[in-house]
């Protein structure tokens, strides 16, 4: 028997096959790559229909392998914090992404219209234009007529099961934390925020836990995929949390680095409810397990952004260069804001700043800087975190393309970092929760790649350069 893992990342969807013991069946990968629609205002949207219809080019494909033809149960996994308005399911508006910034005015008016730090701990996440507090109010704001059309404000994952089922799918716990409207004590949308904006939940989806599986497709789509017709899906999960479980973060003794385009530091927690950490996020995973830490608008994407801007030489040579030089030795303080912020300040006009060039600066002094600044920030998140004095799971390819990277974090973060070897850790994660729900599997831990041990004096000099950080921060974000 096999699993049906959808994944709808930001850059690409995908549909994949694993097997039982939550392994990824060889080959049994479909892949459309998307990109974004930005433009100058700030927006980062895309297009509700176009991305459905690459889904489900995938789901056609994997279909087509021969061991899709005993698949016991599918699930799927999305990027989180996007919002569409629906008329009869259909858009009328575009999907709006976590990454869009129009709302920047409306986080700074629900400031002054809420007890913001009520309304993080009620709901996990503070105003910001990632949530949709603030992209409610905008669209109000800005676009009346639209918003009056919308009978329904969901997400893509929601909103595609529910042209698969029908309408009235639920949306997931999972997937609703990360909308900055889920009390996460009550797990109903949250009152006090929806009487701000002038919503009744009705407007939005019911909610139920992941596993709270969906049967026999509907209409077309059962003449489509035959072979899923009583498949049961269950509910999508957030993509930030199905990579933590796959990383083998499943609890507080097994905190989990991710770098890919951005960058976070998680772990998970069983407890009734934990209480928000500063400055930090609290999603969930389902409905017993709470998903805490933080992100950065920063990864792989300083990476990419100092090889192109600063035409630095081959993979090869940056990495042997940069793993001989010893830490924090350009005399630069780097703040990598470069796509603005989230934790731990949530500025919604961040910006980047380096500080300490002169005539000697090199383009890997900058690139050096670079990668060290985000790796101070990650530190903050790491310590508002409070992580236990154990090891960090890491993944993501940034990491794993760079060794002198992830060695730089490990002495960032005072802790050994473990590269995990297991690939598609996002969809691992979904499977994983498809088998702990079907079969009540305790999954196994991953594969380590490699292990990084910090060195201690590296720590101490990182230490020192996060305080030179830290001034150089606040006076961008209060100028």
């Amino acid at each position: 028997m096999t699993l049906l893992v959808i994944d709808a990342g930001s850059s690409s969807v995908r549909a994949l096959l694993y097997d039982d013991a939550g392994q990824p069946l060889p080959g049994a990968v479909a892949r459309r790559s998307h990109q974004f629609h930005t433009d100058s205002s700030g927006a980062v949207t895309a297009d509700m229909a176009q991305l459905r219809i690459l889904t489900e080019a995938c789901i056609d494909e994997i279909l087509e392998y021969p061991q899709a033809g005993v698949i016991r149960a599918a699930g799927m996994a999305s990027f989180v914090g996007n919002l569409v308005g629906l008329r009869g399911g259909v858009p009328v508006t575009p999907l709006y992404t976590y990454a869009d910034t129009q709302p920047g005015e409306d986080v700074m008016t629900l400031r002054s219209q809420v007890n913001t730090d009520a309304a993080h701990e009620r709901t996990g996440c503070p105003p910001h234009t990632a949530y949709h507090p603030a992209r409610l109010h905008w669209l109000r704001r800005t676009q009346p007529e639209t918003f009056a059309a919308v009978d329904c404000w969901t997400d893509f994952a929601t909103a595609c099961y529910g042209d698969w089922f029908g309408r009235g799918v639920p949306c997931s716990y999972s997937v609703a934390s990360w909308s900055g409207l889920l009390n996460r004590e009550t797990l109903t949308w949250d009152s006090a925020l929806l009487d701000t904006l002038g919503l009744s939940e009705a407007v939005f989806p019911p909610l139920a836990d992941f596993d709270s599986a969906q049967t026999g497709l509907a209409g077309d789509y059962a003449r489509r995929w035959p072979a899923l017709r009583d498949v049961p899906f269950f509910l999508a999960v957030g993509d930030g949390a199905a990579a933590n479980i796959g990383s083998g973060g499943v609890d507080r003794q097994h905190p989990v680095l991710t770098v890919g385009t951005t960058a976070a530091v998680r772990m998970v927690a069983a407890e009734t409810l934990p209480p928000v950490p500063p400055g930090l996020w609290a999603y969930r995973v389902d409905a017993g397990r709470h998903l805490l830490g933080g992100a950065t608008s920063e990864g792989g994407n300083i990476f990419a952004w100092a090889r192109e801007t600063l035409r630095l030489p081959d993979t090869s040579t940056i990495e042997s260069e940069l793993a001989a030089r010893p830490p924090d030795g350009h005399g630069l303080t780097f703040l990598p804001l470069l796509a603005g912020e989230r934790s731990p300040g949530w500025a919604v006009d961040a910006v980047g700043a380096v500080h300490g060039l002169r005539l000697s600066t090199t383009p890997l002094d900058i690139l050096q800087a670079a990668l060290e600044g985000v790796a101070l920030r990650l530190s903050i998140i790491a310590e508002r975190l409070g992580l236990p004095d154990v090891p960090v799971l890491a993944g993501g390819g940034a990491l794993a393309s760079s060794p002198a990277w992830a060695q730089i974090m490990a002495n960032a973060l005072g802790r050994p970092l473990h590269i995990i070897a297991a690939e598609e850790v996002t969809g691992r994660g979904v499977a994983l929760l498809l088998l702990g729900a079907l079969d009540g599997f305790e999954p196994p831990p991953p594969p380590i790649q490699r292990v990084f041990p910090p060195d201690s004096a590296a720590a101490t000099i990182y230490q020192q350069a996060r305080e030179r950080q830290t001034p150089l921060y606040e006076l961008r974000i209060h100028n």
